[in-house]
């Protein structure tokens, strides 16, 4: 039963938007558009396997990924919630081929924020039941308001989001997000339908014992990440550490925050720029992990400093407890400059 005294999303939102920047109300209910999407979606992952909502649709998107059903089902739902609450002047998706412009009911197109979206990460999961998850990024436009959106307002360096989070369709289903101020987690009650306030000011531990990483690619990773993992593997001191992966970047992230872990996508020899996106993946989770403590880096670079260059711009991704990053970068370090 959900104690009394715990705030729902709606209520934390309205209490907290006073601390925004910007505080004209847009952005509280930006947020309560995509609360809305996320509960839409999560009924029908609740529903896989009851209805004709599994499997793959046949097509590819721009990633050159096969699109699952429910990849096309929540692409949509996210993309009509923030379309009919007229909120946002523009989505990109990674669903998408190019970014959506939105007007407005008046046609001035006189809304400052585009949202930027992973409809339905891990959705190759969803057919064997393991937790698949959203993931969102919002900005502020910086094209002038009253004129159409632009690329540019899409391709902003991740220091410049307002607000990102995440939602994982797990066995609760929570809502993870930030505005600059804290990470906070709400987890929905379905038979209320409502979110409520379970896991306030959310923290990486500083160490931890979890190291996430698809292992059947190791032959084709840098050194630095080679020596990296022998190190996780060494008996000395608090390891050897504990292999954890999902393949659900929501879920490995969401386990991480929770345990202590780091979590790892490098660029190989099969991907050479890495194969998570900089828009819709890592500079959102990158900016939830700086603001629970934790790190996030791209090798060479902080992710939240990488000017990107395409909407689908792909990138090495290193996050999780500080003290673990800072140790894969002495080893990352090594390799790239010889330190």
């Amino acid at each position: 039963m959900i104690d009394k005294r715990h705030k729902t999303l709606g209520e934390f939102i309205i209490e907290n938007q006073s601390s925004f920047q910007y505080s004209s109300g847009e952005l509280s209910k930006l947020i309560n558009a995509i609360r809305l999407a996320a509960k839409v979606v999560n009924h029908e992952v609740n529903k896989a396997g009851l209805v004709d909502i599994l499997g793959g649709v046949g097509e590819t998107n721009i990633q050159g990924e096969r699109q699952q059903k429910l990849d096309v089902f929540a692409n949509e739902k996210f993309i009509q919630t923030l379309k009919n609450r007229e909120i946002v002047c523009g989505i990109a998706s990674e669903e998408e081929d190019d970014f959506i412009s939105i007007n407005s009911s008046d046609e001035q197109h006189q809304n400052k924020y585009v949202v930027l979206i992973d409809p339905l990460d891990g959705s190759s999961n969803i057919d064997v039941n393991v937790s698949v998850g959203t993931i969102f990024s919002i900005y502020r436009r910086i094209t002038p308001v009253g004129t159409p959106v632009q690329l540019e307002d899409f391709l902003q360096p991740g220091k410049n989001q307002v607000a990102a989070g995440y939602i994982v369709y797990g066995t609760s289903t929570m809502l993870v997000y930030t505005t600059g101020f804290g990470v906070n987690g709400f987890t929905l009650n379905p038979a209320l339908g409502t979110f409520y306030l379970s896991h306030p000011n959310m923290q990486f531990p500083e160490n931890g014992k979890i190291y996430s990483v698809n292992e059947g690619n190791y032959v084709h990773f840098l050194q630095g990440v080679k020596d990296y993992i022998k190190y996780c593997q060494e008996e000395e001191g608090d390891r050897p550490y504990t292999s954890r992966y999902i393949g659900s970047l929501v879920s490995d992230f969401h386990r991480n925050m929770i345990k202590g872990g780091i979590y790892m996508y490098p660029k190989s020899s099969v991907n050479e720029n890495g194969k998570l996106r900089l828009l819709y993946e890592c500079n959102p989770m990158a900016f939830i992990a700086e603001q629970a403590n934790g790190l996030a880096s791209g090798g060479r670079h902080r992710i939240l400093d990488i000017e990107p260059t395409e909407l689908h711009q792909r990138v090495p991704f290193f996050c999780g407890s500080k003290n673990m990053v800072e140790k894969l970068q002495e080893f990352l370090d090594k390799h790239y400059y010889g330190k």
